[in-house]
């Protein structure tokens, strides 16, 4: 009972297998290059680079001085929103209506929405910032990995952890000798 409905699951999945195997090339596509040699394949790991890499380090920094730098004036405001209801400033402490100086509760209600606007401000500007500086770096990093695989001979290099590799021999693994290719690329750059 349980084969019989499978079998059209199956049958399907064949189908497709076989569609997708003996399918022409889609328009634009190229075909593979003629086996002259031996297909080298290798692999990095980006998340190692941008730990080393003089160029990934540069952008984490930037991103974490960005950091500070918002969380500095988010204390600030939410220090003088605390200031403003009558209380030291306390972790966890929860919100006095009215203060005890006899302000308005309204006015405290809009101090601490704009508060809670300018945390999810700075939370869309970290954000946007992240993504800009990893745009950058991943695109330089393209461009060495395309570099080193050109001048090196290989069919193809892949990232370790967006491709789901399962195992990859250590020599393969060319992660070291992309982080100096990059440092190197990034010194020319600036001078």
């Amino acid at each position: 009972m349980v084969l019989k409905g499978l079998l059209p699951g199956l049958a399907l999945v064949a189908a497709w297998s076989l569609g997708v195997w003996w399918s022409p090339l889609p328009a634009g596509a190229q075909a593979p290059a003629p086996a002259t040699g031996a297909t080298r394949i290798a692999f990095i790991d980006s998340q190692r680079v941008v730990a080393r890499s003089a160029a990934g380090v540069a952008a984490r920094d930037a991103l974490e001085r960005e950091k500070a730098a918002m969380q500095k004036k988010l204390d600030g405001e939410q220090a003088g929103a605390d200031q403003a209801q009558g209380r030291p400033r306390q972790e966890g402490a929860a919100p006095v209506r009215g203060g005890p100086q006899g302000r308005r509760p309204e006015t405290l209600e809009r101090r601490v929405r704009d508060l809670r606007r300018l945390v999810d401000d700075f939370e869309k500007d970290y954000t946007k910032k992240d993504r800009e500086l990893m745009g950058k770096f991943l695109r330089e990093l393209s461009g060495v990995v395309q570099k080193v695989g050109k001048d090196k001979g290989f069919t193809l290099i892949v990232d370790a952890r967006g491709a789901g590799v399962i195992y990859g021999a250590p020599e393969a693994d060319l992660t070291e000798e992309i982080i100096r290719a990059f440092d190197d690329e990034t010194k020319k750059a600036k001078k």
